[in-house]
């Protein structure tokens, strides 16, 4: 993928929210965030109940391209996979335009007993992602042991933030609005509002220069 660019006008950062298998309904912690935080707007993957790897990311290219500005991204469960994908097959410079990512309760792709509409995601990437970020895990999430949360988060380059015991961080967790989510996000998002100022003072050159060239490589399914 050809480098980024970004307008020279200062505009606030945009979080993407990016839900996990078979979306996330109105009780969810996501659905909420859009309705009430008013800088939350969700990515539309498609395919929600039979996802392709190569899809999600290209859709999730789709919409940071559209927001042609700073993006935190908001994911869950599987949209963690999508994220890490899109990480791992472009070449944005660090921190953007994607200055920043919150990844709660992503699953355990690689586990044989993975169910496949998962597995199709593995094998879960290793390298940095190119943006900080911040991992949630859960002490009771069904879809991957805390251990192994934490192994990912290691590998990621992310902070690791234990969630308790709050089963797979969703909608059957009861946790409202999630304040504690949202202190995270807004830790986040202050770190992009100072990343957008720092490159405007720092590359002017770039400045004229506006969106992506093309999307990120896709490779095969295993």
């Amino acid at each position: 993928m050809d480098r980024f660019g970004y307008r020279s006008e200062a505009r606030q950062p945009i979080v993407l929210t990016i839900p996990g298998l078979n979306n996330s309904g109105k009780d969810h912690w996501q659905t909420i965030w859009e309705e009430r935080r008013g800088d939350c707007e969700r990515v539309d993957l498609g395919s929600w109940a039979s996802p392709n790897r190569n899809a999600w990311v290209s859709r999730l290219d789709q919409a940071i391209r559209q927001a042609d500005g700073p993006v935190v991204l908001a994911a869950h469960s599987l949209g963690c996979l999508a994220v890490a994908w899109w990480g791992a097959l472009q070449s944005q410079a660090y921190g953007w335009p994607v200055t920043g990512a919150l990844l709660v309760a992503p699953p355990d792709c690689d586990r044989m007993e993975t169910p496949e509409t998962i597995g199709a995601f593995g094998p879960t990437p290793r390298g940095q992602l190119p943006f900080p970020s911040i991992v949630v895990g859960s002490r009771d999430d069904p879809y991957i042991f805390f251990e192994r949360c934490h192994s990912i988060a290691k590998n990621w380059g992310s902070e690791f933030v234990d969630a308790g015991h709050a089963g797979h961080v969703n909608a059957t967790s009861g946790l409202g609005e999630w304040r504690f989510g949202q202190a995270l996000l807004d830790r986040l998002l202050d770190g992009a509002t100072d990343q957008a100022a720092a490159l405007r003072q720092q590359r002017p050159s770039l400045l004229p220069r506006t969106g992506f060239q093309r999307g990120p490589r896709m490779i095969a399914n295993p």
